[in-house]
């Protein structure tokens, strides 16, 4: 059985498992050991990295290197697109969100507890998530991929997604979500691995929001 080693509201950690979700793979999800950064997790993960996968002899870190190993090891169902520009495309998505919008929000996180709050630090993250949140409805507009089907790059974008709504109101201003987003928010929360996910990670995202006192 895989080992996958993961930390209660991160959200790279919510998109690896929407792709074992999705894959039906078996997995035991642990903390790291003495926490991240540990003697004994550096022991296991010399990166300390988290999430990290345990597949036998292979230990291996990275959520983007750990889907595409899992992708090729396990090729059923299908995460990437049968066309050399479809793939293109999803991984481009992944890209995205991992570089760009994810960012975006990260900039958020020093602000979330109202005593620590920058109100200028929070106005300059609302306004580049507002930007990443135009670009990506218009890629979606662009160069969209069937939504009947859940691929590579949708994992992350989905779990950002959700934490920048979960965001809206109590830590930054109301955004003006493009309707492409809007749409493929929707679309993307049919599929069972997300909704499971995001049944099971929901409560972190509220846990997280009350101890810093956001909610």
């Amino acid at each position: 059985m895989l080992r996958v080693y993961t930390s209660d509201h991160s959200l790279y950690c919510a998109k690896l498992r929407i792709l074992l979700r999705h894959k039906g793979l078996p997995f035991e999800e642990l903390p790291p050991p003495g926490g991240g950064g540990s003697p004994e997790y550096l022991a296991i993960v010399p990166s300390g990295n988290i999430p990290a996968l345990v597949d036998g002899d292979l230990v291996l870190t990275d959520s983007e290197a750990i889907a595409e190993y899992l992708e090729e090891k396990h090729p059923e169902p299908a995460m990437l697109p049968g066309t050399l520009i479809g793939r293109a495309l999803s991984r481009e998505r992944s890209r995205f969100a991992d570089t760009r919008l994810e960012p975006a929000l990260r900039l958020t996180f020093p602000h979330v507890a109202p005593a620590t709050r920058d109100p200028k630090a929070i106005a300059a993250a609302h306004d580049m998530i507002a930007k990443r949140l135009t670009a990506l409805g218009q890629m979606l507009a662009r160069a969209d991929l069937p939504r009947d089907r859940l691929w590579m790059g949708d994992c992350g974008t989905i779990v950002t997604l959700e934490w920048i709504a979960l965001f809206e109101g109590p830590v930054i201003p109301a955004l003006d979500w493009p309707e492409a987003v809007t749409r493929y928010r929707t679309q993307m929360r049919t599929h069972a691995a997300v909704a499971d996910e995001l049944a099971a990670y929901r409560p972190e995202m509220l846990r997280y929001m009350q101890h810093k006192g956001a909610l």
